[in-house]
């Protein structure tokens, strides 16, 4: 499902794909996704793709691309490396993200759909070059994830 989010004339390519077991609130994924690129002021034409996949998949990725054992729920591959606010140097693809539901739910605090938006966010911040690895490093990136996801529910309303 190729989803196009429209902010005046341009518009944000998302293109969001389910090969998970699992029923999502995909418009909501592509939509906090959306957010979260404006409000890091990458360009509005810029493309996005997130994939939804079961645990073994997600194995398979994390072993292949992270050498690490075990499902994870969230990878971030950034593609033509874009930096929050540098919208003027034009569109371009953000990276691809992929996401585990049901590694997800197990770890859930407020709904599938609620974990899912955060980690949504969260690949759109690594595909950014955000990191947390350090300890500083992870404090700027989760507040700034926290308000991105306080932002769009409240724009939600």
């Amino acid at each position: 499902m190729a989803i196009g989010m429209k902010k005046g004339l341009e518009t944000m390519a998302i293109e969001l794909l389910n090969e998970s077991k699992s029923a999502c609130n995909e418009e909501a994924l592509a939509s906090v996704a959306a957010f979260a690129m404006e409000k890091m002021g990458i360009h509005p034409e810029s493309d996005l793709s997130i994939t939804l996949v079961d645990e073994k998949r997600i194995e398979e990725l994390h072993i292949q691309w992270m050498d690490l054992p075990g499902p994870t729920d969230v990878l971030s591959f950034p593609m033509d490396e874009l930096k929050p606010f540098s919208s003027g140097d034009g569109p371009g693809i953000v990276g691809d993200i992929v996401l585990c539901p049901e590694f997800a739910l197990k770890q859930a605090k407020d709904g599938l759909d609620a974990e899912l938006a955060l980690l949504t966010v969260h690949g759109v911040l690594h595909c950014l070059g955000y990191d947390h690895a350090e300890k500083e490093e992870e404090t700027a990136m989760f507040a700034l994830q926290e308000e991105c996801l306080k932002e769009w529910r409240a724009s939600l309303s």
